[in-house]
């Protein structure tokens, strides 16, 4: 008979106590980490008996091995006893949860969303008493919930609630290295392991035991399970040849072995069910045997099924008969409605052969899952889609359309020509070109390659159609960044000349891309509001690649600011293992938008972390627009040799593939070094490698961010006429409406090139932009050119107004040779260098002001960086720089310097 007590566990129940004692007040989450049969599911039920005599309410969910593929499983586990406390959440909240659960219809939440619906549910949980989540064999949740609940863990501090989770080592684990406090469980001491031997089996002969004690190597289960089989007799191998893991699966097979068929066959179904639910197909009486050979637990109140160890339950399906696994599946699809997720992955289990009706059923629930956000989920049953389809195109299609999801979201980047070979060829099809092309483009391929590849698989979508389908919408997506990429005039051309031929209205953040992203300087403008719409609904988003598509979108015309949230849980996602090349995709669109806005400390860290994920995952282009960011950054700073660096390394890779984007963005980077360190000849030569004076092109998006340099080089290298020609080019496109940030360019550049009578008004104009703020660095150079220009006409008092806020803003950039320039400006107009006053000379940038009242409302740094998705470091170097401008030296003085301020302007 085997001890109730915990032998040899007393610093691990320390530990887990003191843990269930502070979640009323504190919160928090802990990992229990170990090998299989160490004791962590024991010592799991210690600490939520604990819990209950404290009063503290407890809620238990386990990851089920042979359902890690059904998305959001262990949520549905964990939400099911909570239903009196999900009808009275707010609307949004319910539908969240319900519709992640598959217990409603309606869009899939985004993932903060859903979070932060969980946390509300569990908050309510928790009105009463003190609430902990007891969480067994994390290491088998499905992606979707481990990847929701890796978060939640994050946010119960302070909570009142506390998660408490079970991890096997070695299994690959979303929890492993994620951060959180952790407890480590290893075998029993020999000591120990003697008495808990003596304590559950007195009369065990003195030899027995010693084999035991040997065998069990301090394995609490196995001292437990292996003295029935012990001896000469015994059937099971000695350890030396077998692992104990091993050792009591073939333990707990005897046992199930002995069992009556009808027995088995209901263990059977508990087992793939993974629910622990009992339903008209599960017979307890059935069960009693099984509870009685100590295989399993029946809940003396609710009658469900709890397997005594996953071992257990390993050993039910393994000792099962392929087609006993078939029958149970199919009873097992019955008890879920039609259309759900869990009715065809049990069906696609039971089938035997390919069958069309189930794989349909598959591809429908994996577009859901995508759309839920899960794309790991969605290409697992794409896959198994393809092995159910009968025919050999639909086999194909949608094999091939999990390997463009993989390359486009997951950061699986599979090259598909190995696919193509082992299907016979078929290298021709829709599919096949879409996934393709996705993998070439995002390995830094050749654009002409890539370009003929999917025209030719537009062309065999040229048929009459009735709708866009999913394939054909990324073909049309993959086209669209192809010509972006190539930035070349007839790529766009042939862009234009399919889309016509298909004759079909294209999905709205198709027609939005096509505007905003591809030609922004020519048809942006009609699609601005309903861009602004789409991105004021980014928060209700799942679909990490759709929000993505919205950031790319808002890039050129700079509203990444309402993508920022977003974006950062995409990043948060993929840091979890699950959209890993769509966080790619957020790093580098968070860094673009850095640059301009300013925030070149977090831009460095973005970029390092997007670059280690770039390397991991062999995503080259992507990792060459991280690399951008680096340069410019430090063509600002004056780093010569990092601009160098990166930027030659954009030109040789780039270069033979025609890559013009990115050899746009190596001279981006060269035209900023050079202009930040008086060359203005070479930067303006650099500038026109991207942009000729006299003409905005079209299908040259990148243009749109070097407006400001080409005209400041062609003003400072005396190119009166050409810097003339380009700045009435920029006001003739029309490009200045798209957003404040080009409006304020338009008009700076303007005042660089106007007359003496007019520079006054052309440069106050811009400088009153509203938002000009925003974009620090743009606006500092504006400033310091005006001044310049002041200096010249004799206005020095004026000319120091501008040179001081403009030398702060450098100073506060670390744009060391453009401050230079200002102290020099500012010496030449009779004033030494000094920084400016606090006061309306040094206005806070939108996002110092958000940083500074949560730091006056007594938020920490960790906390600001959460709300604000900013990392600790980030708070604290805008907090160094904002209190000067505050006239402060504390934190303590930031509420009274806050209070003195002008209210924010629209």
């Amino acid at each position: 008979m085997a001890s109730r007590r915990l032998v040899g566990r007393a610093r691990e129940l320390g530990v887990l106590h003191g843990f269930v004692d502070a979640v009323a007040t504190e919160g928090g989450s802990l990992l229990v980490v170990g090998e299989a049969g160490v004791g962590k599911t024991s010592l799991l039920d210690a600490a939520a008996a604990h819990a209950a005599e404290l009063g503290t309410r407890v809620l238990r969910a386990s990851g089920v091995e042979f359902e890690a593929e059904v998305s959001f499983a262990g949520l549905h586990q964990l939400v099911a006893p909570l239903a009196a406390e999900l009808a009275v959440l707010p609307l949004d909240s319910r539908r969240a949860i319900g519709v992640a659960v598959g217990l409603a219809e309606g869009p899939a939440p985004d993932q903060l969303a859903l979070t932060n619906a969980l946390l509300a549910l569990l908050s309510g949980a928790a009105d009463q008493a003190a609430l902990l989540v007891v969480v067994d064999d994390l290491q088998w949740l499905d992606r979707a919930s481990a990847t929701l609940f890796g978060i939640l863990a994050r946010r119960l501090g302070g909570t009142g609630i506390g998660l408490l989770g079970v991890v096997r080592t070695g299994e690959g684990s979303v929890f492993e290295d994620a951060g959180l406090a952790e407890i480590a469980i290893g075998p029993l001491d020999d000591d120990a392991a003697a008495v808990l031997l003596t304590e559950a089996f007195p009369e065990l002969p003195p030899r027995a035991a010693r084999q035991v004690l040997t065998e069990a190597q301090g394995n609490p289960l196995a001292l437990i399970e292996l003295p029935a089989h012990v001896g000469p007799t015994a059937a099971e191998p000695p350890l030396g040849r077998t692992s104990v893991g091993r050792r009591l699966q073939l333990t707990f097979a005897r046992r199930i072995d002995g069992l009556p068929n009808e027995t088995r066959a209901q263990l059977l179904l508990a087992a793939l069910d993974g629910t622990g639910e009992l339903f008209p197909a599960i017979s307890v009486g059935e069960l009693e045997p099984a509870e009685r050979a100590r295989l399993i637990r029946i809940h003396p109140v609710t009658r469900g099924v709890q397997f005594r160890h996953p071992l257990t339950r390993s050993a039910v399906v393994e000792l099962s008969t392929e087609e006993e696994r078939r029958e149970a599946h199919r009873r097992l699809a019955g008890r879920h409605p039609a259309g759900s997720e869990r009715r065809a992955w049990h069906l696609a289990e039971a089938a035997s052969a390919p069958d069309e009706q189930i794989a349909q059923l598959l591809e429908e629930a994996a577009l859901k899952t995508k759309g839920r956000g899960d794309p790991v989920g969605a290409i697992g049953l794409l896959l198994r889609a393809a092995e159910l389809s009968p025919g050999p195109d639909d086999h194909h299609r949608r094999a091939m359309f999990a390997t463009y999801l993989g390359a486009d979201v997951t950061g699986d980047l599979t090259d598909p020509r190995a696919l193509v070979a082992e299907r016979g060829g078929q290298g021709h099809t829709v599919a096949a070109a879409v996934a393709a092309a996705a993998y070439m483009v995002n390995s830094g391929g050749d654009i002409d390659t890539i370009h003929r590849l999917l025209l030719g698989a537009l062309r065999k979508a040229d048929q009459p159609i009735a709708v866009w389908d999913a394939p054909l919408s990324e073909i049309v997506y993959v086209l669209q960044a192809n010509c972006s990429f190539g930035s070349r005039a007839e790529l766009v051309d042939d862009y234009r000349a399919a889309l016509d031929r298909l004759d079909l209205e294209p999905p709205e953040i198709l027609a939005l891309l096509g505007n905003t992203f591809l030609e922004p300087a020519r048809r942006a403008a009609p699609s601005l509001p309903l861009l602004d719409e789409a991105i004021a609904g980014i928060g209700e988003q799942a679909d990490h690649a759709h929000a993505v598509r919205l950031g790319i979108a808002a890039m050129y015309v700079h509203r990444i600011a309402g993508c920022r949230s977003a974006l950062w849980r995409v990043i948060e996602h993929g840091r979890s293992g699950g959209a890993v090349a769509s966080a790619i995709k957020a790093f580098a669109l968070l860094g673009f938008d850095g640059v301009l806005s300013g925030d070149w400390d977090g831009v460095l860290q973005l970029a390092e972390e997007g670059l280690a994920f770039t390397t991991r995952h062999h995503y080259r282009l992507l990792g060459g627009f991280l690399q951008y960011d680096r340069a410019m950054v430090a063509a600002a700073r004056g780093d010569r040799e990092t601009v160098r660096h990166h930027a030659d390394d954009l030109e040789a890779w780039g270069a033979p593939n025609r890559i013009g984007f990115v050899l746009q963005l190596a001279a981006h980077a060269k035209a900023v070094d050079a202009l930040s360190n008086g060359e203005f000849e070479t930067a303006y030569r650099h500038a026109v490698e991207i942009c000729s004076p006299g003409t905005v092109p079209a299908y040259k998006p990148a243009a749109l961010w070097v407006l400001l340099d080409l005209v400041e080089a062609a003003v400072r290298a005396g190119r009166t006429a050409e810097a003339r020609a380009h700045v009435a080019d920029i006001h003739r496109s029309g490009v200045a409406d798209l957003s404040p940030r080009l409006a304020l360019i338009a008009v700076g550049a303007t005042g660089m090139t106007a007359p003496a009578a007019s520079f006054r008004e052309a440069f106050d104009t811009a400088l009153a932009t509203p938002g000009a703020s925003r974009w620090p660095f743009a606006q500092a150079r504006i400033r310091l050119a005006y001044a310049e220009r002041l200096r010249r006409a004799k206005s020095t008092s004026e000319a120091r107004h501008q040179l001081t806020i403009a030398l702060d803003v450098f100073e506060r950039l670390g744009a060391v040779p453009w401050a230079a320039r200002a102290r020099a400006e500012l010496r030449a107009s009779g004033t030494p260098a000094a920084h400016p006053a606090s006061g309306p000379a040094a206005p806070l940038t939108p996002q110092e002001r958000e940083i500074a009242e949560l730091a006056a409302a007594g938020l920490t740094n960790k906390q600001i960086g959460e709300r604000l998705y900013l990392s600790p470091r980030t708070v604290s170097s805008h907090l160094y720089r904002l209190f000067p401008k505050l006239g402060i030296s504390s934190r303590a003085a930031l509420r009274d310097a806050l209070g003195e301020l002008p209210p924010t302007s629209a």
